[in-house]
């Protein structure tokens, strides 16, 4: 007899085994009782005969609640009628905690509700299906890099300025001074290239956007390549290459949890090259062929992405966005100096933004002028100054976030879902 997961009782057929995990839910048929028992791997019916298991072990099925967690031992065998193909014959339960009655029941629940309850929820089929699937979008990004010859090089949580304007930072004591949560780690991600040629970081970010959208978390998480020697063209081809290795990660090794999310996977399965690639000033007019009212010169908000999107059946690049929309370390256009050398992509279905990224300014002359424009404080980026004086070069990259994508590739509705314990305006708890 051995200890194994309900992942692998494939292996085990006919041959006695021990379950360690949690009464999902059970159900009774007179004689013949069922448990379908999770382990975090999967779930797994167990079925007891009355006559072929001792009375205590029968009678345990009235005392065991949802969520207790046991032992279970028996027999595995093969049933087409059973969830994942195999079951239990259950010899011997052995509870090791009866669980107080389930406070998350199959009627319908509030969000309040569920969100009051994240750390419970989590073990609901879904939520577990799309956590799942967050696990596989994350190892597929770090694959993806180190295939490629990046290097993976953190940046730090704690930054003495802004990166992304000072609107949306958080503020912390740092000793006798203050200090920020990082918005990106793209300034030092600048550094580093500068050091390695390729390199991402992957980690947390924090936003403090007075938002209530579907698209908005305080706090989320971003994988970001930096490229030295790259141009926009080169960064928008390796944007395509990774929302599409990613994507074809998860239909080849996440089709369970995507069917659990009823998931439409032939409109994942349309995500390949080439993606549409349109100009802003495109994008503005198929805004107001859709009978927006868009003024030239303003940034997209959630609408605006999400009409655009709804346009195209695979993801869409959108580049050259107006220079007064962009943060100061993009590059002005050669060709238009009122335009970025800059992009965007759109996720399908009206999900909206997942990358934001472009070319940066490599110009000292240039970046200083910028700094000084947006009255931020010169001293705190001499050393982002530094990576201009010594050894300058044409560079790129760009920011995925990882809940947005994870949300689009679910079919899910809003990002608190894609992260386990989200962080939104009115939500630190749990």
């Amino acid at each position: 007899m051995s200890d194994i997961y309900i992942d692998e009782v494939s292996k085990h057929i006919g041959t006695e085994v021990t379950i360690k995990g949690w009464l999902y839910n059970k159900r009774s048929s007179g004689k013949l009782r069922f448990l379908t028992f999770r382990d975090g791997t999967g779930l797994l019916q167990g079925v007891m005969l009355k006559g072929e298991v001792d009375d205590g072990t029968f009678s345990l099925y009235d005392e065991l609640t949802q969520e207790s967690s046991l032992k279970a031992t028996g027999i595995v065998r093969s049933d087409p009628r059973a969830p994942g193909g195999h079951e239990l014959g259950i010899r011997t339960i052995e509870p090791i905690q009866i669980a107080a009655e389930y406070p998350i029941t199959p009627k319908e629940h509030g969000v309040a509700f569920l969100m009051d309850h994240r750390h419970l929820w989590l073990r609901s089929s879904k939520q577990h299906a799309v956590l799942r699937v967050r696990d596989e979008v994350i190892r597929a990004c770090r694959d993806f890099f180190t295939e490629r010859g990046f290097v993976l090089v953190d940046a730090p949580i704690f930054t003495p300025a802004p990166s992304e304007g000072t609107t949306t930072l958080f503020e912390t004591g740092y000793f006798d001074g203050k200090a920020y949560l990082t918005q990106s780690g793209q300034l030092y991600n600048e550094a580093t290239a500068m050091a390695f040629g390729r390199v991402y970081c992957f980690g947390p970010t924090f936003r403090a956007e007075k938002s209530k959208t579907r698209r908005h978390l305080t706090e989320f998480w971003m994988v970001e390549p930096e490229m030295a020697f790259y141009d926009l063209e080169d960064t928008m081809v390796l944007a395509e290459d990774f929302i599409i290795f990613i994507v074809q990660r998860v239909l080849e090794n996440r089709q369970k949890e995507l069917a659990v999310l009823e998931r439409d996977l032939e409109k994942l399965s349309k995500v390949g090259k080439p993606f549409p690639r349109i100009t802003y000033g495109e994008a503005v007019e198929i805004l107001k062929d859709e009978g927006k009212d868009f003024a030239w010169g303003q940034d997209f908000g959630a609408k605006d992405e999400e009409t655009l999107s709804l346009r195209f059946d695979r993801p869409v690049i959108i580049h050259r966005y107006p220079l007064k929309c962009k943060a100061f370390y993009m590059k002005t256009d050669p060709q238009n100096s009122k335009l970025a050398l800059c992009l965007d992509v759109l996720a399908p279905e009206g999900y909206g933004e997942i990358i934001g990224g472009g070319q940066r300014e490599d110009s000292l002359r240039e970046l200083e002028a910028k700094i000084k424009k947006d009255k931020l404080p010169m001293e705190a980026f001499q050393w982002y100054l530094d990576l201009r004086r010594y050894g300058s070069v044409p560079h790129a990259g760009f920011g995925l976030g990882i809940e947005r994508t994870v949300t689009w590739i679910c079919g899910r509705d809003h990002l608190r879902e894609a992260i386990p314990f989200p962080r939104m305006l009115y939500r630190i708890y749990p």
